[in-house]
């Protein structure tokens, strides 16, 4: 398995003008590609920026003072991002071009396989990087002692302050799955997420959205008083540097709040099935962006994903078309408007919260996708049909009432219809 983790690093003041001096290099060498690119007017790859490096240090004494590794992952970071624009090009978008890396853009460095290393003296841990020194760093978790230290990046943040990024590569630590036949229905979750609410699940579990209305108060007053400073000024830095904080605190509250969730079904649960939400597209529409934006569903999908992997859990996404809509017993499709919070389907009789009704439907198609029919609902059904009702009349005929949880219901409630 492959993580990472970060921690805090305070370089000295000598330190960090070298740190800032070798991460300005890298960013000539980053621009110094894109226009060798332009001039020769076709693919460059990682290869021949590599095969590139030897000449380049014959007149540009720079970069003898930047370890070789370092270097050559800014010519892996250019054909990254090349091969990027290649494959949405292949996939009909218009792309534009690599554009230059100004200062501020580029702040990071990395150390691949080698050039860098833990030390411990004196009880206070030291990260050395070839060619910089030694930086002491804030270790406030314990890299596992059967991991072994890939690769290190070195980023100054836009407040100011220092953190180092390990890659780590664990031996598969990642338990085994159960048999999905064999798993118990309380032991399966649909989750419907959205941002009131930010979960609501099979088991009626409701996880109210991140309030931030704070932070982000704060962030407008801030941000108000950056623009009556002089650009430039250092006042104008030192503004910029508070909204940054204020930026980062947010940050790591959401992320710390969507950890602990998806931390929470992953350990509890041995299936989980999640909308697989196209939030680029989401983002889009003409309202309430700012919102679906904090949300951070992608993200926290992501999280989900790869907590799952590692505990041993059944994980699926399905598709979010309907499920708010379509009836969890039988099928039928309920429309409603987006202020109507109850689900009540004039067919089967079925009532239950509006977001625990598309929670369900997750779940189902979820089994369905992996081959294994219908999921039980909790409440008791009945299954209506619509011509049934006739108008206001409340009787139900007994051949449509079925039993809790049954899987035929879809299938009894559309054979009534036909009837």
């Amino acid at each position: 398995m492959n993580y990472n983790y970060r921690y805090r690093i305070e370089p000295s003041e000598a330190v960090q003008v070298e740190l800032e001096r070798h991460i300005d290099t890298c960013r000539q060498l980053y621009n110094h590609f894109l226009y060798e690119l332009r001039n020769i007017d076709e693919y460059l790859s990682y290869t021949a920026m590599q095969n590139m490096l030897p000449d380049l240090k014959d007149w540009w004494d720079d970069l003898n003072d930047v370890y070789s590794k370092v270097l050559q992952i800014v010519a892996r970071r250019v054909s990254d991002n090349l091969d990027r624009l290649k494959d949405q090009k292949d996939n009909g978008r218009k792309v534009g071009t690599l554009k230059w890396k100004p200062p501020r853009e580029y702040r990071s460095l990395t150390y691949n396989q080698s050039g860098f290393e833990l030390k411990n003296t004196s009880d206070q841990t030291t990260l050395e990087l070839s060619k910089i020194g030694e930086i002491p760093i804030h270790l406030h978790r314990d890299i596992p002692d059967d991991a072994s230290v890939k690769q290190v990046t070195v980023k100054q943040e836009k407040t100011g302050e220092w953190y180092a990024t390990f890659g780590i590569e664990t031996e598969d630590d990642t338990l085994e799955k159960p048999v999905l036949v064999e798993v118990d229905r309380e032991n399966m979750v649909g989750i419907d997420v959205g941002i009131i609410k930010y979960a609501h699940d099979t088991d009626s579990t409701i996880v109210g959205s991140l309030d931030l209305d704070a932070e982000y108060e704060r962030l407008e007053r801030e941000h108000r008083a950056l623009s009556r400073k002089e650009q430039g000024s250092q006042n104008w830095h030192a503004q910029r540097r508070r909204v940054a904080r204020i930026h980062a605190r947010i940050v790591q509250k959401r992320r710390d709040f969507l950890h602990k969730l998806s931390a929470y079904y992953a350990r509890e649960y041995d299936f989980v099935a999640v909308e697989d939400l196209d939030v680029h597209g989401m983002m889009q529409l003409p309202s309430n962006s700012r919102n679906r934006a904090s949300a951070s569903w992608r993200t926290f999908i992501d999280f989900l994903e790869y907590k799952c992997d590692r505990e041993g859990t059944h994980f699926v996404k399905v598709e979010p078309e309907g499920t708010t809509q379509e009836c969890a017993e039988c099928g039928v499709e309920v429309e409603k408007a987006l202020w109507v919070r109850e689900h009540s389907c004039p067919t089967c009789g079925f009532e239950t919260d509006r977001d625990e009704n598309a929670a369900y439907n997750v779940l189902q198609r979820g089994l369905q996708e992996l081959g294994l029919g219908h999921a039980e609902v909790t409440p008791a059904e009945t299954a209506l049909p619509t011509s049934a009702t006739g108008g206001s009349s409340t009787v139900v005929d007994a051949k449509c009432v079925v039993e809790t949880g049954s899987p035929t219901l879809k299938e009894r409630a559309t054979t009534v219809a036909s009837e």
